[in-house]
């Protein structure tokens, strides 16, 4: 999740430390914390250049820390972007913000070239507000095999208004994904993911049977929280993975470039100025259906020839 916090830095996540079982340094406890910070190498450069802040301050990283210490990943925006040729689908636009529709396989930001931040430039009008950013900025992630709606912020205010939207979880958000197996048809999942509360709840649109995966189900999937992977790992726990998941799915699973099928198609929201009520919509990816209505052949002409 990512928001405003002034005019020279942008807040990219952010974790309280709600309980220490035991005594540990700064750079210590960061460790896998963060996805933009894998190693201890980047954790310790990121501390030194003050991206990486303990209760809003640049410290040492060896600074031993306590329970209710809130650890913050910024952005100084101190580097424009790399301008990356990639067009992108604009769902809605003003002088405030956008929403785009991101294709699957790219990250949304980092420190790679092939990003949608680095293509925001090209596809996104410059604010003529007095607060405009200096570029467009995404304002959640999205990870990077999944595609659908990504907010899109233009000046400082709408950045830090829908900042604290996303932190209030007051935008809903619809997905839809195609999973292995015959799921209920609706459900709300409760876990904890990284010492973190995660909930969704889903629906199922449909189930077709499928001779690589005995059943196939369409559903639609609303995450009430927004941990890491929460949608990828809910899916899982119930043995429906998502169709495509490298990192949590099964034998059977990976189709061969055709990517995760898991798409973010609706959001409702406030206008971060206006406060008008926003219900931004896109329709199921083509391949989703594609791929049932080619499993679904598969499956009648086994079945004829049996």
């Amino acid at each position: 999740m990512a928001f405003f916090v002034n005019f020279f830095m942008i807040l990219l996540e952010k974790h309280i430390i709600s309980e220490l079982k035991e005594k540990l340094r700064f750079c210590d406890y960061c460790n896998d914390l963060f996805l933009q910070l894998p190693s201890r190498s980047s954790i310790k450069k990121a501390i030194k250049k003050g991206t990486l802040r303990l209760n809003g301050s640049k410290v040492e990283s060896g600074r031993w820390l306590k329970e209710n210490d809130e650890i913050t990943l910024v952005d100084l925006e101190l580097n424009p972007p790399k301008p990356y040729d990639l067009n992108l689908e604009v769902v809605f636009e003003d002088d405030y913000f956008a929403i785009i529709n991101k294709p699957s396989g790219i990250v949304v930001s980092g420190n790679q070239f092939k990003t949608i931040e680095n293509c925001l430039s090209n596809n996104i009008k410059s604010s003529l507000q007095i607060d405009a950013l200096q570029w467009p900025r995404p304002v959640h992630r999205l990870d990077a095999p999944t595609s659908g709606l990504l907010v899109i912020s233009k000046t400082k205010k709408a950045h830090m208004e829908l900042g604290l939207q996303f932190e209030h979880k007051l935008i809903q958000k619809k997905y839809v994904a195609i999973v292995q197996g015959e799921i209920e048809e609706k459900g709300r999942i409760e876990n904890v993911i990284n010492d973190q509360e995660a909930i969704t709840e889903f629906n199922k649109i449909k189930s077709i049977p499928s001779l690589r995966n005995e059943y196939l189900s369409l559903v639609e999937l609303f995450p009430l929280t927004g941990r890491t992977h929460q949608l990828r790992i809910h899916m899982s726990g119930k043995n429906c993975p998502i169709v495509g998941d490298k990192l949590y799915g099964k034998e059977g699973n990976i189709l061969l470039h055709k990517g995760l099928f898991l798409s973010a198609i609706a959001l409702e929201l406030l206008h971060p100025i206006t406060k008008e009520k926003l219900n931004v919509k896109i329709d199921v990816p083509n391949k989703f259906n594609s791929y049932l209505e080619r499993e679904k052949r598969m499956w009648n002409k086994y079945k004829m020839n049996t």
